[in-house]
């Protein structure tokens, strides 16, 4: 029995609607997976960003520790070169003056001190 024209093209029309529909609905089940993996993975960054703030609010806690350190650091190494610069100029300095007749008295000193301590 042969087809006539509008049997033929509605019968195409059929089998190209089918494929339509059979492709969209592959598409949207795609669509589906790849939403659930999205939520999966949306999950998983939550996760990790709080991870992510404590660790900043420990380096943080540090870093303030840290400042105060360098502070207090900063405080004994300006003491310290006030100190040397105390003993240079004004002990070490007018002492110098001395040592010539200082050094053979601690020496003739020194050598009384064993002496003694040998007898």
């Amino acid at each position: 029995m042969p087809l006539t024209l509008n049997q033929a093209l509605f019968l195409v029309l059929t089998i190209a609607a089918v494929v339509v529909a059979v492709y969209l609905v592959m598409l949207l089940i795609q669509i589906r997976r790849t939403a659930r993996e999205g939520e999966r993975t949306l999950a998983e960054v939550r996760e990790l960003a709080e991870g992510l703030k404590v660790i900043e609010r420990k380096l943080n806690a540090r870093m303030d520790d840290v400042g105060d350190f360098l502070t207090s650091t900063k405080k004994l190494t300006a003491g310290l070169a006030q100190a040397g610069l105390f003993l240079t100029t004004r002990v070490a300095s007018p002492a110098s003056r001395f040592l010539p007749v200082l050094f053979p008295l601690l020496l003739m000193g020194l050598r009384r001190l064993k002496k003694k301590k040998e007898k």
